[in-house]
């Protein structure tokens, strides 16, 4: 896999997105833990082709600043670039804009690609 490779998604703060549902604060601004799912879902995106079918990438490192709030019906593009491979290893640096270029979070997200059977197989025991 080669450094580089990237996506872009594109969300609209709803009312299951705030703090206030999600239980991470008690206002209608999108969330932080769903800040970094759509920062997660953008790396995945990033490197869905090159994951074959039996292998997938599970999240084990992440950092995230978030930076400014977004109020329910806002839309952000969330950016996952691949910066760092090495073997299963996946550093991605993301980045979350509103429409007006501002941005609402950024940071680093590492993902190590395990054998789906294998992964499944230790949970069992």
């Amino acid at each position: 896999m080669q450094t580089g490779r990237s996506a872009t998604l594109t969300f609209q703060v709803t009312d299951d997105d705030t703090a206030a549902a999600l239980g991470s604060g008690d206002l209608a601004v999108l969330a932080t833990p769903r800040l970094l799912a759509w920062c997660e879902a953008a790396t995945c995106a990033a490197v869905a082709d090159e994951v074959a079918a039996e292998r997938t990438s599970v999240g084990t490192r992440v950092q995230l600043e978030h930076l400014g709030a977004s109020a329910v019906g806002a839309v952000l593009r969330v950016t996952a670039v691949l910066v760092h491979v090495d073997g299963r290893l996946l550093r991605f640096e993301v980045v979350a804009e509103h429409d007006d270029g501002s941005v609402a979070g950024r940071g680093e997200v590492t993902r190590v690609v395990v054998d789906r059977d294998r992964f499944w197989a230790r949970l069992s025991r």
